[in-house]
């Protein structure tokens, strides 16, 4: 990162002072507070189609780069055990806005300031591993994945959503490039599909699930696929109805943009 890139802080301070940018702010849950920004979250359909691939029995969750912590708290409203790992302490964007968070929320989320490529928990410790938005950013994207399959139950299920894909490592830089805080903060990045596979798979856990960008809500949002599904109807002339799943998921797998979203999810056998 070069001198004049902003920390993730900045960037995000910065974004939120933008005249006309609110839309933004309020699909990314930067806007304060930051309480009623977690109670959208917890309700939002993303988070809903989440909840279809966590085990049905609660128990210790760990939320990897868990940012101003709106997963953290979705989890803990759910019933987990929550650690919440993120390195960042910014009130704003990081671990600080956990703290104060949870305080407000009255839950407890346990919180821990480490990177995920090292993560300070002994093996099989959690039931759930979920990373939203992190492993793009990962410093070591096959150690980052190790340590969190490691850090998971036998049977554990790792869930990680809204991956930025591309399809050729030429597509990185437009990807970047279009990115509105990339030129902020220098700190986007994404894979092809199958090294987030490799890594993942090589770390010891049985995929799945991988959802391609319109094959859930989880991606999608803060669109949503009957939100798509009336759009598709109304171009064709034709009900809703008409538009089947199958047409969706067809569609994603064809979309080549890059940094477009994935989902990954998967079990420690």
């Amino acid at each position: 990162m070069s001198d004049s890139k902003q920390t993730w802080e900045g960037a995000v301070a910065w974004l939120k002072a933008q005249p006309g940018q609110m839309d933004l702010v309020r699909a990314c849950y930067y806007d304060d507070p930051l309480l009623e920004a977690a109670k959208r979250y917890w309700q939002s359909s993303e988070w809903a189609a989440v909840r279809e691939y966590l085990p049905g029995e609660k128990g210790r969750a760990l939320d990897l780069g868990a940012g101003r912590g709106i997963a953290s708290f979705a989890l803990a409203m759910d019933g987990w055990e929550v650690t919440a790992l993120e390195p960042d302490p910014s009130m704003l964007v990081g671990s600080g806005a956990i703290r104060a968070l949870a305080s407000e929320a009255n839950l407890q989320i346990r919180v821990e300031e480490n990177w995920g490529e090292y993560l300070p928990f002994e093996d099989e410790t959690f039931d759930l591993v979920h990373a939203r938005q992190v492993l793009h950013h990962a410093r070591d994207l096959a150690q980052l994945c190790r340590e969190a399959v490691r850090v998971l139950k036998k049977g554990g299920v790792l869930v990680a959503t809204r991956e930025h894909v591309i399809s050729r490592p030429e597509e990185l830089a437009k990807f970047q490039a279009a990115h509105p805080l990339h030129q902020l903060y220098g700190g986007e990045n994404a894979y092809r599909a199958a090294e987030y596979i490799t890594a993942l798979e090589s770390a010891g856990l049985e995929l799945t699930a991988v959802l391609n960008p319109m094959q859930s809500d989880i991606n999608l949002f803060p669109q949503t696929r009957s939100g798509i599904r009336r759009a598709i109807a109304r171009r064709l002339r034709l009900p809703a109805a008409f538009i089947p799943d199958w047409a969706l998921d067809w569609i994603g797998r064809l979309s080549r943009a890059p940094g477009r979203l994935y989902t990954f999810v998967g079990r420690k056998a």
